[in-house]
């Protein structure tokens, strides 16, 4: 058996002037992908020794082609996939962030993206913790 894989994630909620806020969905393309079709927060796993603030912003223009502004830390969650055979455990840091284009060209990670506002939230399959962490936005703004 392998052993665990530890890594730090960077995840953004970004926000758009609407107050909505911006998800995408898990393309069939994406290598590491283990949650096909289901929506989540843009971002991903840090590189070792990046500075948590730069992983965030490479990881969503990675992921968005947006240019983000990180605001506050909003949650931290974990979640436990296995990819290619190894378990990881992954702990993730959610950070509000504002954006001031909202043209968003996808990487082959994900096929599909939308701004959801708390009403409309519930049509998407979002994955958990991210649905947890879109609500507690709402519940603090």
């Amino acid at each position: 058996m392998s052993d665990l894989v530890l890594r730090v994630a960077a995840k953004g909620l970004i926000v758009n002037s609407n107050d909505e806020v911006l998800i995408l969905r898990e393309a069939g393309t994406y290598k590491d992908g283990t949650q096909l079709g289901k929506w989540g927060l843009p971002g991903g796993r840090i590189n070792i020794g990046e500075v948590y603030r730069a992983g965030l912003i490479r990881e969503v223009r990675e992921e968005t082609s947006l240019d983000i502004e990180p605001q506050n830390p909003i949650y931290v969650g974990e979640w436990r996939p296995v990819i290619k055979g190894a378990p990881h455990q992954i702990i993730a840091i959610f950070t509000v962030c504002k954006t001031r284009s909202t043209t968003i060209r996808l990487s082959d990670e994900h096929d599909k993206f939308a701004w959801v506002s708390m009403v409309s939230l519930d049509d998407y399959p979002v994955l958990m913790p991210d649905h947890d962490v879109i609500k507690e936005y709402y519940a603090q703004h």
